[in-house]
């Protein structure tokens, strides 16, 4: 057990400038940023995560702004973490995100974290989810993290939370040509975005058949087109396991599709009832447990593999010997394979291994 410092109980305190200093720390990955987190895992777990992921200009940071003033008329805090581009000249995030949320940035129940995504893939910064970490630990009730936006690429921010929210808009084309990357294996709720505009309903009605032919349930949200009371009286005698889960009893979850306008504030009332049904779903059949369980176990993966890192180009590590590898490698004497390999066999002979 890691003794409590000053910095970990003004968090406890929930001082706000302990939990800007604590998270700059941890972004940066300053000395003892590692000591900090270990200290603050125990205070960590009750927060409720959700990830809003999707292409650009989605409307992504219109439609959490308009989710946390949700959350704040019911009582609860709001901690979001706004990953934005990183700035090709310092490498610090552009802060577009939080700009747009201007708004939620004055209300004191919000606090909002723009992080920079310092060229890591995935649409997130590399330690987005120890930032996570230290709002679940200062007291947040939920914890919005938004991706950068750079398309279909997005997929590590299933990683880090319990529901992940997929935003489309009708310009985002095809339905079915926007999943095919990835983004339906991750997708908890989708969200059919600028809803009021021309083609909504058509996306809408594409991704609830995609959906329903991954799930073998296709075509169950589609009206019929000559006879609906045969419609009506289908959907009343066949239930399927999907819609078994969304509703108390055993099945798979089957992702809703929420029109919204987040502009008008229209449809977030349904996408925060849909986000309480996937966490009363998830802690009712144990997945809450589970899902965390796995991304512990992925970071502790990423941990080592930082600390190895960080050995590895360090002058107590085999530094000496990297860099003679990298320069045979550039003097065309080996390849970057041989030099790996023997750079490795050096390393297990000096393990003892």
């Amino acid at each position: 057990m890691v003794a409590p410092t000053p910095i970990i109980e003004d968090l406890k305190a929930r001082k706000p400038a302990a939990l800007a200093r604590a998270i700059s720390l941890v972004e940066n990955g300053s000395p003892g940023s590692e000591t900090l987190l270990a200290g603050l895992h125990p205070l960590v777990g009750t927060a409720r995560r959700i990830g809003i992921t999707g292409p650009p200009g989605g409307g992504k940071s219109t439609l959490i702004e308009r989710l946390a003033s949700h959350y704040r008329t019911a009582g609860l805090t709001v901690g979001v973490i706004a990953i934005d581009p990183s700035s090709p000249f310092t490498g610090g995030a552009l802060l577009g995100d939080r700009i747009r949320m201007e708004r939620a940035a004055v209300d004191p129940g919000v606090f909002i974290r723009s992080m920079a995504s310092r060229g890591s893939l995935g649409g997130m910064a590399t330690t987005t989810g120890e930032v996570a970490d230290v709002m679940d630990a200062y007291g947040f009730d939920r914890i919005l993290i938004e991706t950068v936006g750079v398309g279909q690429s997005e997929l590590d921010i299933a990683s880090v939370c319990d529901t992940t929210v997929v935003v489309l808009v009708p310009e985002s084309g095809d339905g079915i040509q926007v999943m095919k990357a990835g983004l339906m294996e991750i997708a908890d709720i989708y969200v059919v975005n600028k809803a009021d505009r021309p083609g909504a309903d058509r996306l809408r009605q594409e991704l609830e058949v995609a959906i329903g032919l991954k799930g073998g349930h296709a075509f169950r949200h589609v009206p019929a087109h000559h006879h609906p009371e045969l419609q009506t009286a289908k959907t009343a005698r066949e239930k399927t396991p999907s819609d078994a889960g969304t509703d108390g009893s055993d099945g798979p979850w089957a992702p809703p599709v929420i029109a919204t306008a987040a502009l008008r504030d229209e449809g977030i009332g349904e996408l925060r009832g849909a986000l309480d049904q996937h966490a009363a779903y998830l802690e009712r059949g144990g997945g809450l447990q589970a899902r965390r369980a796995r991304q512990l176990a992925q970071r502790t993966r990423d941990v080592v593999e930082r600390a190895l890192r960080r050995w590895l180009w360090s002058d107590a590590g085999p530094r000496a010997a990297l860099e003679t590898a990298l320069a045979d490698v550039a003097a065309g004497r080996r390849s970057p394979y041989e030099a790996a390999a023997g750079v490795v066999e050096r390393l297990r002979g000096s393990n003892g291994a």
